[in-house]
Formats: C-alpha cells, structure tokens, sequence
C-alpha cells in the first residue's frame, strides 16, 4: 500500500520516485519502502543508493533561537548497478530504525514543533544528489507510552516536543529529544514545567526529567533532573513510579 510518494530530478535527467509503505513505525521497528530510477536520454552508471533519516534541531547560538538539519542515521540501499537512458531500475529497502529515533506523533496526532523525515541521496557519476524530504511518523514504544500515559493520570499536560543539540550520557544521538509539560493535580504548585526524555535501548529505557521551578523575585528559577530506568518488556501502570520520581525531582529543588 503506497501512502506517500515523492518524486525528484537528479542530474542527467534521472527521476526517482520514493515510496514508503508505511511511514508509521516505532523505534527499533523496520521502515519498508522502494526506490524507483528511470533512465534519462544517455546511459548513466549508479554508484550506489543511501536513505537517510532527518531531524530539524534547535541550536542555542549565543542565545538567538536557530534551526539545523542533522542526518542522524545513513543505510545503504543499494551498490553500484547501469541504467540504461529510459530504463527502469527498482530497489525495495527494509531499513532498521533507531531505537534513539525520536517521537514525533502520540497516537496519531503530531508532536507540535516536530520535525522528521527520510530522504533518498543517489551517487551518480561520482556525484551526489538528494531528493526531496518524506515525512516520518513515529510513535512511542510501549515503554514510552506507559509514561506518557502516567504523566497525564497526574495531571501533567502535553505542550510542545523539540530536539536539542548535544549528547547526553547513555545516548549516541548528536541531539536529544524534549517533550514539554504543564504541571496539573497535585504537582501544580510543584513545578513551572517539565521535560521528558528518553534514552531507549534494547532491555531498558533511561527517563530523564528536567524540571523548572516557578522561582520568584528573591529565588530564580532553576533547574532539576531525575533519571531513572524502566525495563521494556512489562513497563505496567507507572502512575506510582512516576510519582515517586516526580516526588523527588520537586525535594531536589526545595520546594516539596
């Protein structure tokens, strides 16, 4: 089933159409897709295909609010192989997805602010061309959806999602992944906003929670983080452990 298609001119006048057939996945999962050449007026040798996955990054340059696009995870589709002027040439891909992929959608509905999506980059001739930009839906794991579930059972309400530049500890991305919340129910008068982010891996998931108090004339606002490990295979109701957390994240800035 062809949900999205794209196309794009290279050089020599290549066209290439690029399908996914399902642009929804989840870390860790497989995106499955083919990429389609058709020949141009003279015969052209291709000396490989690589998909590569993009993300829309927020830099902190001097304290002006910029933008950078990263690609942060390159698979070969394809070597070396003639297309000869107004042929055809097909490559199905099944390409493994990182499991530090962030989120951008929530059962179905968008992270705000987030941006991510895969393009096809063709060598031809020892040069490189890259088509146009084909989004990228990615939702939760079940680890990572039982703790969003949990912070909106107490009262936590989802803002906006963003990634940042840099690498935090346990993470081999060159970015990582905030999802923004208003405090609500008993944690209202805790915390101005807090930030949620993982770190996934194979067994288990690091969450991380940065915190911003509301602060006040004669105590600035400032700063707190609470990290803990969830195991991936039976996260279960995490309305308690998160409260625990959340608990604690609030005595590290004084004010529980």
């Amino acid at each position: 089933m062809v949900l999205r298609q794209l196309k794009a001119v290279f050089g020599a006048g290549v066209t290439v159409d690029s399908v996914l057939t399902d642009p929804n996945v989840t870390p860790g999962a497989t995106l499955n897709g083919e990429v389609t050449f058709t020949g141009g007026e003279n015969d052209q040798k291709v000396e490989g295909i690589t998909v590569e996955f993009t993300a829309i990054v927020e830099l902190d340059d001097k304290g002006e609010d910029k933008q950078s696009t990263f690609d942060f995870h390159r698979a070969q589709v394809s070597g070396p192989f003639q297309l000869a002027k107004g042929s055809t040439h097909t490559v199905a891909f099944a390409i493994p997805v990182p499991l530090e992929t962030p989120l951008s959608a929530v059962n179905g509905r968008p992270l705000p602010t987030m941006k991510l999506g895969v393009s096809t980059e063709l060598a031809l001739d020892n040069a490189f061309d890259k088509g146009d930009l084909d989004p990228l839906v990615v939702e939760p794991l079940p680890v990572q959806a039982a703790v969003m579930t949990a912070m909106e059972e107490l009262g936590f309400v989802l803002q906006v999602a963003d990634l940042e530049a840099g690498t935090i500890p346990g993470s081999h991305m060159p970015f990582y992944q905030e999802i923004e919340y208003w405090p609500g129910g008993e944690f209202k008068e805790k915390f101005r906003e807090v930030e949620l982010t993982f770190v996934a891996g194979k067994a288990t998931t690091d969450v991380l929670l940065q915190a911003n108090d509301k602060g006040g004339l004669l105590s600035p606002a400032h700063d707190a983080y609470q990290r803990f490990t969830v195991q991936n295979e039976t996260p279960g109701d995490l309305v308690e452990a998160l409260r625990t957390q959340l608990t604690q994240l609030a005595q590290r800035q004084g004010i529980a």
